[in-house]
């Protein structure tokens, strides 16, 4: 069942804000996230909290990029299946394009120092970003002191264990389930189900199903199966069902897989790749379309260019199109499943130990982004990113301290402060500061 929007737009404006959203989705999920929520709920207020909270949560159980997920559900909630199609194309099409047109010049002549410098001051903002993201959504989504142990438990558990994110998940969401905090159960009220059959979900998912591996079939069946288009189907379509807990745990996976079982990339590759990925709009998880264009380029025989162009469709068909089934799908249940007292506070806790989780990432990000060489040290099964503090690079602490103070001091907005940071980190390399 469909409820009506705070404040519900026409198709067109929506259209628009979500070309809006595609466009400066730059940071990874976390600001991406924090970005959606300033615009759906702060500024145009076509969500509320509630709703917005509990569709993260919801995305934050399903495979793939959840930032993605989210999107394509705020566009189906205000304009059913036309807007979460637009809404999901519009997120993740501006950041492909990029991508494409950067892995086409990587593969054929290396990495452009104007790009890197370009991007070396987009790393430094984006790390404010981040910051800002959390501090965001943790002053939203911590109500109780017991949402602040979830979160700092969460933290601890992956910085200095390593815990599997799906594992620090199903933790939260087993104690939400059966610790309910009595201001969630007096919350509550009677809720109809959704007024979808059965019928019509399966319906979805047969669709769905269809869209996703049938031009997949179709590739493998004109190559044959041993071909690396073939393969890089059956990868990524498997990653897409496997990799939960959002993009940082599909890179993780995904990295080990294509440099040491593969060989598509060596590592050196698949860290530029990354490096693309979180440097452009769109979702981080579009390094899979640099993995697919390398691969199919190198590997996919002549001519190159066009095996790199099919590679890339490959590698984003597979990663995409399992996510509009995942929200068609499951979309229509979301508001009957956060007014069940139980299942609401299992998501609430989910949300908690996501904020332990998206500082985790923060952390790491500023330890990678501030140093040049950052090892892992590990006593038995606590383990410890370590910086070399002489390799701390000054410029990009100076670059994120522009950044700061343009988003907390000046209330700058992303697009503004992206290209602040990235002229003068053009200006450093120039002069060769």
């Amino acid at each position: 069942m469909q409820h009506e929007p705070v404040s519900a737009p026409s198709f067109r404006e929506a259209l628009a804000t979500f070309a809006r959203i595609g466009i400066l989705s730059f940071g990874g999920p976390s600001a991406q996230i924090a970005l959606m929520h300033r615009v759906f709920v702060d500024e145009k207020q076509w969500l509320d909290e509630r709703r917005y909270l509990s569709a993260l949560s919801f995305c934050m159980l399903l495979p793939g990029p959840e930032a993605m997920q989210l999107a394509t559900y705020v566009g189906w909630r205000l304009h059913g299946f036309a807007g979460g199609l637009a809404a999901g194309l519009l997120f993740v099409l501006p950041g492909a394009l990029i991508v494409l047109a950067l892995s086409m010049i990587y593969a054929a002549f290396g990495n452009v120092p104007l790009v890197e410098a370009l991007f070396f001051g987009v790393k430094a903002a984006v790390l404010v970003i981040v910051i800002e993201a959390l501090l965001r959504i943790a002053r939203r989504a911590l109500k109780l002191s017991v949402h602040w142990l979830i979160a700092g438990l969460s933290f601890l558990a992956i910085f200095f264990l390593a815990a599997p994110f799906p594992l620090i998940v199903l933790a939260a969401a087993l104690f939400g389930f059966f610790h309910v905090p009595s201001a969630i159960a007096a919350a509550k009220t009677a809720y109809a189900s959704p007024l979808i059959s059965t019928a019509k979900t399966l319906r979805t998912i047969a669709l769905w199903s269809a869209i996703w591996v049938a031009p997949l079939a179709i590739i493998s069946a004109v190559f044959g199966r041993e071909h690396v288009l073939s393969q890089l189907g059956l990868f990524f379509s498997k990653l897409a069902v496997v990799t939960f807990g959002g993009a940082y745990a599909v890179l993780a996976y995904m990295g080990q897989d294509v440099v040491t079982r593969f060989g598509w990339l060596d590592a050196g590759a698949m860290l530029d790749g990354l490096g693309l990925a979180e440097t452009t709009p769109g979702p981080l998880i579009l390094v899979t379309e640099f993995v697919g264009y390398l691969a199919a380029y190198r590997n996919g025989g002549e001519p190159q260019l066009v095996m790199g162009l099919l590679g890339a469709f490959v590698a984003v068909w597979a990663t995409f199109a399992p996510c509009f089934l995942w929200i068609f799908a499951g979309a229509p249940y979301i508001d009957w499943i956060t007014h069940q007292p139980r299942l609401a506070g299992a998501l609430t806790a989910i949300t908690a130990a996501v904020v332990g989780v998206i500082l985790n990432l923060a952390v790491w990000f500023a330890l990678h982004v501030f140093f040049a060489e950052v090892d892992l040290v590990e006593w038995g099964y606590l383990k410890l990113w370590t910086p070399a503090w002489t390799s701390l690079d000054w410029r990009v602490v100076a670059l994120s301290a522009v950044a700061a103070v343009l988003i907390f001091k000046r209330r700058w907005d992303i697009p503004g402060v992206l290209l602040a940071t990235s002229a003068l980190a053009l200006l450093i390399k120039v002069t060769g500061v």
